[in-house]
């Protein structure tokens, strides 16, 4: 695979395929801009070295064709000053228009196409788009490791029609992270999953268990293991169809010498909101018509300290409703403790993703961890083993 710093790019056109799929208020104002800083190194590098940039991504899930809040236009003016450069704007990622801006663009210039999913074809993994996308630039390189999951068009089809295939600094540093703590974990190695499902994490919890020291289990899925082992759960978030997964991953544990550390309390409410009448309990003790919406203080100091003492943290998935603040703190209290890890323990601390780097960096502690993946589902399925189509796809 070719990195992006074994590359000159000097009098090239770079096809950059980059993952601009930002979250936007109403406003169109860019709410959270990590994945566009993520990029900057790598657009930076191919200037620098005398090329030109030609960037095309996703935003949301456009149904219908073009429609004005999935437009990426609104992402020129933030992307235009952390560039320091005047970046151009083409109505469309392919047709006449693209084509007349990506040839006239210049050494040191940027262009943004308009978003690939207008066209049905991108997710389909249409080849004879791909090969209209290919037209536009001299090589390909892909940084866009948060679609590298992804069989479509411009995430793996338009390699086909390169030569030069270049991998980014973004997807080189989410397949090195991945692989330090696959491959290369210091011990006590803790990994905190989240979230709520088991289903969504059964594969990567399976494949750590033959890696950690400890296994945290918080959020919603907490209440099918809890509720598995014979307690209440009240309303709280349940798969009644994966409690013998539940206590199949407890066995499991058991058998390899895991250490699977479960909430002590839950903090429950009477509804779901923000505003809702709340009181802790003890796990497995939620009363009819009450629902879990956070671990309680006691497990928060238990998660707290085992991450504390670890050398090696992979976190994803938050504790709790995070986004009430209500039900925030458990998320929060993780946080601080990878944080602590991190800089008093000397830890490595990989935040894998989706809700998880949301939360660290909503905390305003994403600069103080190791690293902060912008993959989500692509790193789970990166440590789950699976072959990622936009990963194979430069080689």
């Amino acid at each position: 695979m070719i990195t992006i710093d074994n590359y000159d790019f000097s009098g090239k056109k770079a096809l950059v395929r980059v993952d601009f799929n930002v979250p936007l208020n109403d406003q169109f104002e860019i709410t959270d801009d990590t994945r566009i800083k993520a990029t900057i190194p790598t657009i930076q590098k191919i200037l620098s070295d005398g090329g030109a940039c030609i960037l095309m991504s996703h935003l949301g899930r456009p149904k219908d064709g073009p429609t004005e809040k999935f437009s990426l236009k609104h992402l020129v003016p933030a992307l235009s000053l952390k560039l320091g450069v005047n970046v151009k704007f083409a109505d469309d990622c392919i047709g006449e228009e693209a084509s007349e801006k990506a040839s006239a663009l210049k050494s040191g210039e940027v262009l943004l196409l308009e978003n690939l999913r207008f066209y049905k074809e991108e997710t389909k993994g249409d080849e004879a788009f791909a090969e209209k996308l290919s037209k536009l630039g001299d090589l390909w390189v892909n940084d866009a490791f948060g679609t590298a999951h992804r069989a479509h068009a411009s995430t793996a089809i338009v390699g086909k029609f390169f030569t030069d295939k270049v991998c980014g600094k973004v997807m080189q540093a989410e397949i090195d992270n991945a692989q330090k703590v696959l491959e290369n974990a210091e011990r006590p190695f803790t990994a905190i999953m989240g979230g709520a499902k088991i289903s969504d994490k059964i594969l990567i919890i399976e494949k750590l268990l033959d890696k950690v020291d400890n296994l945290i289990i918080g959020g919603g899925m907490t209440y099918t293991f809890t509720k598995a082992l014979g307690g209440e759960i009240g309303n709280s978030l349940l798969e009644a169809d994966k409690q013998d997964l539940a206590l199949e991953i407890l066995k499991k544990a058991k058998e390899k010498g895991v250490n699977i550390v479960m909430p002590l309390d839950t903090l429950i409410a009477d509804s779901f909101s923000n505003d809702a009448k709340t009181q802790v309990v003890k796990r497995g003790q939620i009363p009819a018509d009450w629902e879990g919406l956070d671990i309680g203080p006691e497990t928060a100091e238990l998660f707290a300290e085992t991450v504390r003492k670890s050398k090696t943290v992979l976190w994803n998935g938050p504790m709790g409703v995070f986004e009430f603040p209500t039900f925030a703190k458990g998320t929060n209290a993780i946080a601080e403790a990878v944080v602590q890890a991190t800089e008093e323990n000397n830890a490595f601390s990989l935040i894998g993703g989706g809700d998880s780097a949301s939360a660290i960096n909503n905390a305003g502690m994403g600069d103080r961890v190791s690293y902060v993946s912008t993959g989500g589902g692509a790193l789970l399925e990166y440590m789950e083993g699976k072959t990622l189509p936009g990963v194979a796809a430069l080689s």
